[in-house]
């Protein structure tokens, strides 16, 4: 049985992972941190069901990145008492159409949320919530962007 704090290390591990290109601490594949059977939410994308799916899924939003770093001090975690916890977070990194740091703009990408679900040590389901607009170039469809 897996308490808050392992659930959190997992989910940690996959952050760190996220930004050295897919490799874990361990030097393993951050797919190996996911279940078969897993499944990941990336907006514009969809649901990536199991793990061929999941690799694509990461396959083609890390063909757009050239590099992510997530603002570690400054994330918030939300404990369900169960498999799933939420982790809120910042982070800054270059898209191949710019650059981008949470809060400049305020409006802009670089803020995140999130969802796991994590049992015996892997995750079930990853659902992210962010604006995959990292460049902050979709301005003209908001009215409220000058």
């Amino acid at each position: 049985m897996y308490n808050d704090e392992q659930r959190k290390s997992v989910a940690l591990e996959y952050l760190k992972a996220l930004d050295n290109g897919g490799v874990t601490s361990s030097g393993g594949s951050i797919f190996d941190l996911f279940a078969q059977d897993a499944q990941v939410y990336f907006p514009k994308w969809g649901v990536a069901k199991g793990r061929e799916q999941i690799e694509k899924l990461f396959a083609d939003l890390g063909s757009t990145l050239k590099s992510i770093t997530h603002h570690y001090s400054g994330l918030n975690w939300i404990f369900s008492g169960g498999d799933t916890i939420v982790c809120e977070g910042t982070s800054h990194g270059e898209h191949v159409d710019g650059p981008w740091r949470a809060g400049n703009p305020d409006w802009g990408a670089g803020r995140w949320c999130d969802v796991f679900e994590i049992r015996d040590g892997l995750i079930q389901r990853c659902f992210i919530y962010l604006d995959p607009d990292y460049a902050g170039k979709d301005t003209g469809r908001y009215p409220w962007i000058k």
